[in-house]
């Protein structure tokens, strides 16, 4: 298994839209669990593909204490079924900022696991809310787009600044 490079906002990116995956194969789990370690090592909650810059409508989730109950999603879509919540959210590509930002606390989700097989299940709050946002993510949308201009651009020139210092 190997880490990964995450992506850093504003890398443009980060605004691919990802592509459906048709075909469930090794090289596809190979990178699931290369995702998997890198979320682990990060550490995060949550992955997408395109925060790997491999724009492909994978994600892989793992929101227990114990980071024991990873979970692949290819191709996930969901449909809400709850009410609106503001949670805190942060992101893997936008390190040390944590913003409130509203999602749904209950979403009917589908997608294929990591043999090709389709799930279906009911995610509520933090799985539901970390879902969403891994979506977002495949669909070219971070979490600071929920946020004011103001927010938005402040981050990104810290951001910025950090990435000229780190380089």
């Amino acid at each position: 298994m190997a880490l990964l490079e995450i992506l850093e906002y504003p890398d443009p990116r980060l605004r691919t839209v990802a592509v459906r995956i048709d075909k469930v194969d090794d090289a596809l789990r190979t990178l699931a669990l290369d995702m998997i370690e890198t979320m682990y090592e990060a550490p995060g909650i949550g992955l997408a593909a395109s925060q790997i810059n491999v724009h492909r409508r994978l994600v892989v989730i793992d929101v227990s204490e114990q980071q024991d109950a990873p979970l692949i999603l290819i191709n996930p879509e969901y449909v809400v079924t709850g009410a609106p919540m503001e949670y805190q959210e942060g992101c893997l590509s936008v390190p040390g900022y944590y913003e409130n930002v509203t999602r749904f606390d209950k979403i009917q989700v589908s997608a294929l696991n990591e043999q090709g097989e389709a799930l279906a299940f009911e995610a509520t709050d933090l799985l539901a809310i970390c879902i969403q946002h891994e979506i977002d993510h495949l669909d070219g949308k971070l979490f600071v787009d929920y946020l004011s201009s103001l927010k938005r651009t402040r981050i990104k020139k810290k951001l910025e600044k950090q990435h000229k210092l780190d380089h």
